[in-house]
This record gives structure tokens, sequence and C-alpha cells, in this order.
């Protein structure tokens, strides 16, 4: 075991649900709330977050399978260029092994998947007062409505990786 930390950006909903998601997960160490621009047609920065991760506790397929099953990641909405849903590479070698793990999961969903790989470009951090939204305030309305519904997927679909105690605490509040 290295313990090597990896790290790759995911987007597609509002960064408060994807910063909750990837928090209440076994093996993240860090996650970094922002806004993340790749090239080309999505220069411009979109809601996303920085997952820093051990892939011997949590594979990146999983990580991966996670993120797309916690954001709408099969619908293109008016609000795709706010949340682009993709996941952003820092190497050649992490964008080879996305395309194939978003290829072989494409099978899990009915619809095409349009969550994209892209390079990691720049990073704008969130402003302190909204980092860890969730775990500072998971009885608001919004929490509730949004990010309780994606934290009840972690336990029912991906037990294994959730912070089954984390999780279960902030629900109970």
């Amino acid at each position: 075991m290295t313990n090597e930390l990896y790290k790759i950006a995911v987007g597609g909903g509002c960064h408060w649900c994807t910063e909750a998601v990837f928090q209440s997960l076994i093996g993240v160490k860090q996650v970094e709330q922002g806004y993340v621009a790749s090239d080309g047609d999505a220069a411009t920065f979109s809601e996303a977050v920085i997952v820093h991760f051990d892939p011997e506790i949590l594979p990146m397929s999983a990580l991966v399978s996670i993120h797309l099953h916690t954001h709408k990641s099969t619908e293109n909405h008016s609000f795709r260029e706010k949340y682009r849903s993709a996941v952003y590479f820092f190497s050649e070698i992490q964008h080879t092994e996305l395309r194939a793990i978003l290829k072989h999961l494409q099978s899990e969903f009915k619809k095409p998947l349009v969550t994209k790989t892209l390079p990691f470009n720049s990073f704008k951090p969130s402003r302190e007062q909204i980092t860890n939204y969730y775990y500072k305030n998971p009885q608001k309305p919004f929490c509730e409505q949004f990010i309780h519904p994606k934290l009840a997927v972690l336990l029912r679909k991906f037990s294994e990786f959730a912070a089954i105690d984390l999780i279960t605490k902030s629900l109970q509040k």
C-alpha cells in the first residue's frame, strides 16, 4: 500500500451537494469546494469540487459511479453551463482511465451520459462562509430537499464506501 492520494475534480450539480456527497465517503481526505474551468467550450467556471482520495480505499471507478448516480448525469438542462456534468483530469493517464470508466458505467443508465472528461485548467475556491455547507447546516431546507436524497443514495447503493456514522448523525439533526 502506498497511501498516495489521488485527486480529480467533479461537477454536475451545486457544489454544496457535490461537496456533501464526497465528504461523506471513506477514503476521501479533502474536498475543495469552488469553481473549475477547463479548456475550449468548457473554459468558463462551473460549480465543482476537487476530491483528494486514497484509491486503495475508494477506487476511482467507485468514485465516478457515485458521482454519476448523485447528480443528473444523463440530462442536458438549461443550467449545464453553471452545473457542468464533468470529471476533470490532472494527467493523461487519468484521462484514459476516466474515459474507460465512463464507457463501462454507461450500462447502468437507460439514457446516454452527458458527463464529459475534461482537462483541469483552473480553480477558484468558494468563500469560506459557504464551505462545508451541509455539515454545518444539515437541518436547512435546502439540505433536506436536495442533499438528504443524495446521501440516501449513498447509504442504499454505495454503503461500502459511505461514512455511515457521519451521514446518520447528520440526518438525525
